[in-house]
């Protein structure tokens, strides 16, 4: 069983101790502690996966009744989700963990020129964390934060007069940003890195960066609230692997379902084999760094019941955005007196594209079994449209694959 772990067992068994400090944490939480009755403290890889995982709401549970505190710092209590479920929440020490993150990756330097432009405040914990990574490397940092429409062009001459290095945010964000430097025909010609966590790479990204800054190439994190980062990538990884930490256990489940556990003593969220919706294997990067790397399949919770049946959104949008002139699609369900009363796929397309949009529908509407079933009485009510940007979050700017709206 040991080969499912990120680390092998005489790398990661000494560190156990902290999983049974976790344990012991999540054995004092009176909703949680029954499930842990017939098990023994984890000394071994194989008895860390015999453990029951945590889902998002059972941390949650965890952490209303633990209230973590950092001993010699500021605890920062950070929140996301809720775009397709309930929102999960996080706990961090002032630092957020990053100096074992600079320890082992190290895209900034001191002469870097670094925007975070991930969005601050608000409960949400990706501007900070980058600030404490860039306070690391001892860069100069512009924090820019959100930016709305109309602000882009300023602050796009700004700091291409400022000679920027490094950008950081969501690839949502990002996409943004090079988007419209693109369209105002502006270069960033010193920028060489481009940082991004919160959501997967996006490979339409990769054109608007040949455009603006030729010299530009990314650099990924991967992690969550409660996890904080579990592992990094550079240049020369694919976008969807990642090294794990050394103080963060991956494991692969049954149906390749990831799973983490922290391995690091100040860790505040009690991360004991907890899942975080994604699917993924372990295999060898091609970058030839050695130990194993975490390959991210994808989110595994991508499936809404729509009218009792079960629709697999990923495959909706991998569909759509392999028609051409699909640069980005998302799924819009609506809600109506508590069922679903429509579906629609929004199509963000390339410039100067024409996607035949009922062609799309009607294929989508009769490949798709939930599709053509939940709609069979009435097909208006499952439409494909062409949009000028997707919704997104206007605190986080992560744009969800699919959303969902109440209307009354």
């Amino acid at each position: 069983m040991t080969p499912s772990f990120s680390l092998p067992p005489e790398a990661a068994e000494p560190h156990l101790h902290v999983a049974r400090r976790t344990l012991e944490r999540l054995r004092t939480v009176p909703g949680l502690a029954p499930r842990y009755a017939d098990h023994g403290e984890p000394l071994t890889l194989d008895q860390v996966a015999a453990l029951p995982p945590l889902l998002k709401d059972d941390l949650n549970v965890a952490l209303a009744h633990l209230e973590p505190r950092s001993e010699q710092t500021a605890t920062w209590i950070f929140q996301s989700g809720g775009s397709t479920g309930a929102p999960k929440v996080g706990h961090a020490p002032t630092g957020f963990y990053m100096a074992g993150v600079h320890a082992h990756w190290q895209p900034l330097d001191h002469d870097d020129v670094f925007v975070n432009a991930w969005g601050a405040g608000r409960m949400w914990g990706a501007h900070f964390l980058a600030a404490a990574l860039a306070d690391l490397s001892g860069c100069r940092i512009i924090a820019v934060g959100s930016v709305t429409a109309d602000e882009y062009p300023g602050w796009l001459a700004f700091l291409a007069a400022r000679r920027v290095t490094a950008i950081g945010g969501t690839p949502s964000v990002l996409r943004l940003w090079f988007a419209h430097a693109r369209a105002a025909g502006l270069k960033l010609p010193a920028l060489r890195k481009v940082l991004w966590l919160g959501e997967a790479w996006q490979p339409q990204l990769e054109e608007d960066m040949a455009a603006v800054a030729p010299d530009a190439r990314r650099w990924g994190m991967f992690g969550s609230t409660e996890t904080w980062v579990v592992g990094t990538n550079t240049p020369d990884c694919p976008d969807d692997t990642f090294h794990p930490l050394p103080e963060q256990l991956v494991h692969v489940g049954p149906d390749d379902r990831l799973d983490f556990t922290t391995l690091n003593p100040e860790m505040l969220n009690p991360v004991l084999r907890y899942r975080t919706g994604d699917a993924g294997r372990l295999v060898a990067c091609p970058c030839g760094r050695p130990g194993r790397a975490m390959q991210v399949l994808g989110r595994q919770d991508s499936v809404v019941q729509v009218r009792g049946l079960g629709l697999d959104v990923a495959e909706v949008v991998a569909r759509a955005e392999r028609e051409p002139g699909v640069s980005r699609a998302q799924v819009l369900i609506t809600h109506q007196g508590g069922r679903v009363g429509t579906v629609e796929v929004l199509l963000l397309a390339d410039r100067g594209a024409t996607v035949d949009i009922e062609r799309l529908r009607r294929e989508l509407l009769s490949a798709t079994f939930t599709l053509s079933t939940a709609f069979q009485h009435d097909p208006q009510s499952f439409q494909v449209r062409q949009v000028d940007g997707l919704i997104s979050n206007d605190r986080t700017g992560k744009t969800a694959t699919f959303v969902v709206r109440e209307e009354s």
